[in-house]
C-alpha cells in the first residue's frame, strides 16, 4: 500500500522510550543487567496522518508519571511539521520471573526529576 503499517508504530514508539531512558535516566541495559524490565502494560494510539516508506519521521517523548513500580510515557510523531500520530505507553518494573517489582529508589527519584 505505501504507508506504514499501523502495527509499526507501536515499536517505533518503543524504540523512542529506550532512547529517552538511555538519553534521561540511565541505559536500558543497566536495567537489564540487574534482571529488571519495563513490562509494557498499556499502549495508546491515535493515528492522525499516514507515513509513507521514506518518510522521516520525528518523535519527541516525555514521562508523564511515576510510581511505585510503574510509569507512563507519552509521544508525538511527526513528518515535517505534521503530526502524524500520538500515543502512550504504560510500563510495570518486573523481575526476570515477572513479578512486578518496585522501581529502585535512587532511579525513582531521578524520574520523579524528568516528568513532565
Amino acid at each position: 500500500m505505501g504507508i506504514v503499517h499501523h502495527a509499526n508504530y507501536v515499536r517505533f514508539l518503543e524504540e523512542a522510550r529506550v532512547v529517552w531512558m538511555d538519553e534521561h535516566d540511565r541505559p536500558y541495559r543497566e536495567y537489564a543487567a540487574e534482571g529488571l524490565h519495563f513490562a509494557t502494560t498499556a499502549v495508546e494510539l491515535r493515528y492522525l496522518r499516514t507515513s509513507a516508506f521514506d518518510d522521516v519521521l520525528a518523535i519527541t517523548t516525555w514521562l508523564e508519571w511515576v510510581r511505585g513500580a510503574s510509569l507512563r510515557m507519552a509521544y508525538e510523531i511527526h513528518r515535517g511539521g505534521d503530526l502524524v500520530a500520538r500515543g502512550a505507553t504504560e510500563h510495570a518494573m518486573v523481575d526476570l520471573s515477572g513479578r512486578v517489582r518496585r522501581i529502585p529508589p535512587e532511579r525513582r527519584a531521578v524520574l520523579l526529576t524528568r516528568c513532565g
